[in-house]
């Protein structure tokens, strides 16, 4: 173990300090504040091995006595308050005549004392060890840095330019960011022009393998950290480009000058959209198998497709944003709904997903749905409202009282589609609505739930005032038949007992008709996890974390539950033994029948021509007529 350099700060207190990596170049020396227009940030990485990225800010006063800075709490496209000032350490002040006074006036807020200079510095360190889209992540062989949990920046100064220099570590070769390159092209040395794009263009720093391409003469590139043998880089990247030409030609306009997927191979997922890059995180195995290669594909997919919905089609509250504080919106079932309907939806028509393969992804979403008991407690529009304090804060009880506005958006849209081609006769479609909101909304405005809703239905040419008040606004079931109906679709009723049965030749598989008995809760280990609502479970009051121990007064495991409920029938009555916190209690049960599953999408064979047409059309149209 390397030895650690102890100092003495301020107050009589101690501090260990990470050890400097040999390897490390020194931060760039701060510009000149003669040179400023607005706040400049040095980086380095002394100790990256021990997961900390240094700061050396330089802001100008414009002669005030006092400094106010401030971080962001969150990110946008991540709705829930993360609190990355807890991750601050050690933050000093100093002006060319020496240190200065700093103090912490709210949980992300500074205040220095200029004692009258033109600028100040202050330098700070990051604990940098959330590998996610959002955080920061710092280590011997990379680094990813977000702008929200970064960059400290002045109170009422986002309009001004930020620039940003890096020095890299001898064993690093690059920084990769769609932050556009400072004047002098110096490498790693870049300026955005206001904070809100410094905090949109995440930075992907150390040895980047590049997959460039062109779509409509603009210049993309795919920007691999973590490469390795065993991703396939070149078929990864053929296979992007497809997907940015398809949704190219979907939306029929480029909207930025280049565009960067920021791809991080370190066992982790997820992405996070921006306007000129997306941060993806993946798995190194993903690229060799076929269907895990086409889930990472529909996330390139949704994330690409946000350039447009969402990072320039918005609702009205995303924007200008408000780094400090919860922004609420009842419209991310359009956002993030809409988006999750087209990323598959977009992979088929560019042909990296056949007609079965989508069908499938499509069927799953709808059983994950219907599977929820949630969907009958929350409507679409307050999940999106609640999504600070529900869906990004979910538990236990999650399932039974909210839904994904991902997932029921996304049924929501395809719902929506074929509401519009019904009542056009097949000549509008909600890609059609997409477009002309876009043309309307796209700018500095936004829109809102009641403008985006009129746009559908003029595009329908009817009022879908009654389908939104149903599919959005309330908690009744989805109607699914006219969607059925028009696209020549049905929903398969086999059950999994009769494809078990269907599957073995040993005549002694049961009946499957003969139904074991249920309560509806779920294991993990000998505890209950989840206890549904609208199950016996839940009405006879089992609550997560009981341990099962006897039913009947015969002892039984998580493990063996399963089998001892073939040996009751649904309608018998039965006493169940549990320990709760240590206590023991019976409760009367009375067994039920176990729901059948949502039959998943098939195509109807006895469906007319036109209902094929219109699937077809439906399956390969993107392009503007």
């Amino acid at each position: 173990m390397r030895a650690l350099t102890i100092s003495l700060l301020l107050y009589g207190c101690t501090r260990v300090d990470p050890t400097p990596d040999p390897s490390a170049t020194p931060p760039p020396s701060p510009i000149a504040s003669d040179h400023l227009t607005g706040p400049h940030y040095a980086l380095s990485f002394p100790a990256k091995h021990q997961q900390y990225v240094d700061i050396t800010a330089t802001y100008l006063t414009d002669g005030a006595p006092t400094l106010e800075l401030m971080m962001a709490t969150w990110t946008p496209g991540s709705y829930l308050i993360r609190e990355y000032a807890r991750h601050l350490e050690d933050i000093q002040a100093r002006n060319e005549a020496g240190p200065l006074s700093i103090e912490k006036t709210r949980k992300n807020r500074w205040t220095v004392q200029t004692d009258g200079a033109d600028a100040i510095e202050v330098t700070y360190r990051l604990y940098s060890r959330e590998m996610n889209v959002r955080g920061n992540w710092v280590a011997d062989d990379f680094a990813v840095l977000n702008g929200a949990p970064t960059f400290l920046t002045v109170v009422g100064g986002h309009a001004r330019p930020h620039a940003v220099d890096i020095a890299l570590p001898d064993d690093w070769q690059a920084c990769v960011t769609a932050l556009p390159v400072g004047p002098d092209n110096t490498p790693c040395h870049f300026v955005a022009p206001d904070f809100d794009t410094l905090v949109d263009s995440p930075i992907v720093v150390g040895r980047p393998t590049l997959h460039e391409f062109e779509v409509q003469g603009v210049p993309h590139v795919l920007a691999n950290i973590g490469d390795s043998d065993i991703w396939d880089g070149e078929k990864s990247a053929r296979d992007v480009q497809r997907i940015t030409e398809e949704i190219v030609a979907f939306w029929g306009e480029i909207p930025y000058e280049k565009y960067w997927y920021l791809n991080v191979i370190a066992e982790a997922g997820g992405g996070l959209e921006h306007k000129a890059s997306t941060l993806m995180m993946t798995s190194r195995w993903r690229s060799r198998v076929d269907d895990d290669h086409k889930g990472w594909l529909g996330l390139v997919s949704h994330e690409f497709f946000h350039t447009w919905n969402v990072k320039r089609l918005r609702p009205i509250a995303l924007g200008p944003f408000d780094y400090e504080n919860e922004v609420h919106t009842h419209d991310l079932w359009i956002a993030e709904g809409f988006t999750s309907y087209y990323d598959d939806l977009l992979l088929k028509r560019a042909g990296l997903l056949d007609e079965d393969e989508y069908l499938t992804r499509l069927s799953d979403q709808i059983v994950g749905l219907q599977d929820t008991p949630g969907r009958r407690v929350h409507p679409l529009g307050m999940t999106s409202y609640d999504a600070w304090i529900k869906f990004y804060r979910r538990d236990e009880n999650s399932r039974n009282v909210t839904v994904s506005y991902y997932r029921k958006g996304a049924i929501v849209a395809w719902l929506l589609d074929a509401e519009i081609q019904r009542a056009t006769f097949g000549k509008k479609s909600l890609d059609d609505v997409m477009r002309a909101a876009y043309a309307l909304y796209s700018g500095e405005r936004g829109y809102t739930s009641e403008e985006f809703r009129a746009v559908a239905s003029d595009v329908a040419g009817v009022d879908l005032g009654p389908f939104f008040a149903r599919a959005v606004d309330s908690t009744e079931e989805l109607d699914y038949a006219p969607a059925l109906d028009w696209f020549g679709l049905a929903f398969s009723e086999e059950t999994e007992a009769e494809t078990d049965a269907e599957a073995s030749d040993d005549e002694t598989t049961e009946d499957p008709t003969d139904e074991p008995a249920w309560l509806g809760f779920e294991w993990g280990g000998d505890r209950l996890t989840t206890v549904r609502r609208g199950t016996p479970a839940h009405t006879f009051g089992f609550l997560v974390d009981d341990e099962i121990l006897a039913v009947n007064g015969l002892r039984v495991t998580g493990s063996g539950w399963a089998s001892r409920m073939k040996q009751y029938k649904p309608s018998e009555d039965a006493d169940i033994l549990i320990s709760r916190r240590g206590a023991l209690r019976t409760l009367e049960v009375t067994f039920d029948e176990k729901p059948k599953a949502h039959g998943a999408l098939t195509i109807d064979d006895d469906a007319p021509i036109r209902a094929t047409q219109a699937r077809s059309q439906w399956l390969t149209s993107s392009a503007q007529d």
